[in-house]
């Protein structure tokens, strides 16, 4: 599969390949779309494609990450007909960090939310968290809420 052609429909002066360096201006929430769509098209284009990994309805940023890596890191994992990871899969999956883990984020925030409103005490929230002491986890939680509220 050629994947330095532009897409059917591209305008033409648009780059071969959105995952090359680009202008200073490009968007990132236009890279990260796309650096999805490719790995769900390359990696994860059917149903057993998408369970050999993590088994999710549809392609997640930390999915599309971990899918790079065990198939970079393990090219038998690869279907038969399947072309191995290149550099723009590489490129793609390294533009989806900051995403997923911004995900992990608001899903840890959200947790610590909720286990506080349930009743688990810091040290209970410390020791789920491997961290040594309250106070760790209460300026971990005061941490991801800044992160997570932009503040």
């Amino acid at each position: 599969m050629n994947e330095t052609a532009p897409e059917s429909g591209a305008p033409s002066g648009t780059p071969p390949d959105v995952f090359t360096p680009a202008e200073p201006g490009a968007a990132r929430a236009g890279r990260e779309f796309a650096a999805l769509a490719r790995i769900d098209r390359r990696h994860a284009a059917s149903e057993p494609l998408r369970r050999r990994h993590l088994n999710q309805p549809m392609i997640t940023p930390h999915e599309a990450v971990g899918l790079t890596v065990a198939l970079a890191a393990n090219p038998g994992l690869l279907a038969e007909e399947e072309d191995g990871v290149d550099r723009s899969d590489l490129v793609a999956a390294l533009t989806l960090v900051a995403r997923a883990r911004g995900d992990l984020d608001v899903l840890e925030e959200s947790l610590l939310s909720i286990a506080h409103g349930r009743g688990l005490t810091w040290q209970e929230i410390a020791f789920g968290l491997g961290l040594g002491s309250t106070q760790a986890a209460r300026q971990r939680h005061e941490r991801l809420r800044g992160r997570v509220t932009g503040g």
